[in-house]
């Protein structure tokens, strides 16, 4: 049905599942972005530890167990959900209505 504006769409708010869903894609997005961080900041970390300088390396350390571990914990949480989830999906609907 129309809108007052003729477009043909209504301005229906999202329901509460897809906000929850886009909190937790944003939440995952930049939970990606933090390991990615993490890495490249390990990496320059070393390279600087090889040459001498140590505070890179250690404030990498001091953060691990807070910030890097978390983080890489949920990233592996969330893609091993995805896939249970996607074979639970698929094998349910192989199943078919009977």
């Amino acid at each position: 049905m129309p809108d007052a504006s003729g477009t043909g769409t209504t301005n229906a708010s999202p329901s509460w599942g897809q906000r929850l869903k886009g909190w937790i894609d944003t939440l995952l997005v930049a939970d990606v972005f933090v390991v990615i961080a993490g890495a490249v900041w390990f990496g320059v970390a070393v390279l600087c530890h090889s040459r001498g300088v140590e505070a890179p390396l250690n404030l990498f350390q001091r953060l691990w167990e807070p910030l890097f571990t978390p983080a890489i914990g949920l990233l592996m949480g969330a893609a091993i959900l995805s896939g249970v989830l996607g074979w639970a999906l698929n094998w349910w609907r192989r199943q078919g209505p009977r």
